[in-house]
């Protein structure tokens, strides 16, 4: 592939990626504000803008067999909470912004959890296990099987735990 095409390629996924989020959150806003129909036309292109990106990731070849997604995904998450987050905690404590701290303390560590959570998966693979998963409201924390008393990473009561 032309490696202009391959780097629109690559736009056209982070692009994507980025609209389809914002779109989620602001469909959670128009639900908590009383607007059921604007949140569904929010989640209605935020479900297109993903076609957009899957669309760009089959042309870059981004998905594999499931235990090579796994393999990627486990040092994709442990670079990120082993190199970038501490790169961002520098730079929240030398601009002296608690709350950037603790956001980004937060993600990385919930990053690790994720990297053993995918390792695990890994070993795994050929188990018949089903399981729930508990996912934190605040700082993204995921828990196995079971709804922590309290997140270990910020705290929150795990009754507000997302369960999925």
């Amino acid at each position: 592939m032309d490696e202009r095409i391959r780097q629109a390629h690559h736009e056209v996924y982070a692009g994507e990626a980025k609209a389809a989020l914002r779109l989620r959150y602001y469909a959670a806003t128009a639900d908590k504000e009383g607007f059921p129909q604007v949140a569904h036309l929010f989640r209605a292109i935020a479900r297109s803008e993903e076609i957009h990106g899957e669309r760009a990731m089959r042309a870059l070849g981004m998905a594999k067999d499931t235990q090579t997604n796994l393999e990627a995904a486990f040092e994709s998450e442990s670079k990120v909470a082993g190199v970038a987050y501490d790169r961002l905690l520098q730079l929240a404590h030398e601009a002296g912004d608690k709350a950037a701290e603790t956001v980004f303390s937060q993600a990385r560590d919930v990053e690790a959890v994720h990297a053993r959570l995918y390792r695990d998966a890994l070993q795994r693979m050929t188990e018949e296990r089903e399981t729930t998963y508990f996912v934190c409201p605040v700082c993204g924390y995921v828990s196995d099987g079971s709804r922590p008393e309290r997140c270990p990473v910020c705290n929150v009561p795990g009754d507000r735990f997302e369960e999925l």
